[in-house]
């Protein structure tokens, strides 16, 4: 059974030979574990039979922008967090340029606003076929600062704390915003989904509806100003005969029968750490409509624990999730640096000797 099919199988609720396989790092972990086992990333892939594969997507072909500006206009500076392991990068945001923004024609204004003609999408259909020809499972997610989303994109555009005061006190620019967000996104799908010609197997969307212990908008909020959009996206990506995966931090329990109704077939991350997201509950209330993939704490087994610490925690996942398939494993987020590779073998290893079906 290769991939496809053993994937494919799990999103229909059924059970192949084992428990599908995601895996999920940072670029610093990626670049290590190439590293240490002296051959590509892919290969190390295909050394634990990673199921999943992430293309790249349409090439930028775009206006020239400045150094750390995305295609938003949103400027970010490098941080760069040194570790006993090794070492993180990230970026953070430095200037959203409609912070400033005092009304909907203001940000209508906006020259800022990209175009989906800056992008050459007739590379999509050959990485999808490079997958495809593997026999593995071809997922488009985009990258960090262009991932399909729309509340996301509002926080960077904006800041994060005027968008969600937006959202009560000043509605016309938080409708504006993100209805700019989805004009652009809802082309670029359509686009990327065209340029497949039927190869792409999932399109992972994302965007942060949760903190650690709630919602970070109230439920009114988010079927107000961005349930419409999120079925949207959803609807765009099944008019193709593609499965959807969508990407979310946080404490979102109480979101999810939402989430299912707009159509959903993936829920992604299930942070173990966070409230209501106990992976167990999560699956005997919306197993029989909802798919999962994640649930691997990164704040704790991942770099904290043992190698067995690891096997445990990958154990009880297990046991919980195969019943009627409907599961793909992963860690909740990126592996971080601060994690060993013992551990990381360890999880790729415990993925097979428990997520066996015999």
């Amino acid at each position: 059974m290769d991939s496809r099919e053993r994937t494919l199988l799990s999103l229909e609720h059924e059970t192949g030979d084992r428990i599908p396989i995601d895996f999920w790092a940072s670029m610093s972990m990626k670049r290590r574990l190439a590293q240490e086992f002296e051959c590509s990333y892919d290969a190390f892939l295909d050394k634990y039979d990673v199921d999943l594969r992430y293309i790249e997507g349409p090439a930028y072909i775009g206006p020239a922008r400045p150094d750390k500006v995305d295609i938003w206009g949103v400027r970010r500076t490098a941080v760069v967090v040194s570790l006993d392991s090794g070492s993180e990068s990230y970026s953070e945001v430095d200037l959203s340029p409609l912070a400033d923004a005092d009304s909907a024609e203001a940000v209508d204004s906006y020259p800022g606003w990209p175009s989906p003609d800056w992008f050459d999408y007739s590379v999509v259909e050959a990485q999808c076929e490079a997958v495809r020809n593997q026999g593995r499972v071809a997922v488009f997610m985009g990258d960090r600062l262009n991932r399909i989303a729309q509340l996301k994109p509002a926080m960077y555009l904006r800041g994060m704390e005027h968008i969600l005061m937006d959202l009560h006190v000043n509605p016309d620019i938080a409708r504006a915003i993100l209805g700019r967000v989805r004009k652009f996104y809802t082309e670029y799908l359509d686009r990327i989904l065209d340029a497949a010609k039927g190869k792409l197997d999932i399109v992972l969307t994302g965007d942060d509806f949760g903190g650690q212990q709630s919602l970070l908008v109230s439920l009114d909020t988010w079927r107000g100003f961005l349930g419409e959009g999120f079925k949207q996206y959803i609807d765009i990506i099944h008019s193709y005969g593609v499965k959807c995966m969508h990407h979310t931090c946080g404490s979102v329990r109480d979101l999810v029968p939402d989430l299912i109704d707009c159509g959903l077939d993936v829920l992604q991350s299930l942070q173990p750490e966070a409230a209501g997201m106990n992976l167990a509950e999560l699956k005997a209330r919306f197993g029989k409509d909802l798919c999962f993939q994640g649930g691997i704490s990164i704040q704790e087994a991942m770099p904290f624990g043992s190698p067995q610490d690891v096997r445990k925690a990958v154990e009880q996942v297990a046991d919980v999730v195969k019943p009627d398939g409907g599961y793909i494993f992963c860690t909740a987020h990126n592996i971080q640096a601060d994690t060993s590779t013992e551990n990381v073998t360890a999880l790729l290893e415990a993925y097979h000797e428990y997520g066996r079906y015999e």
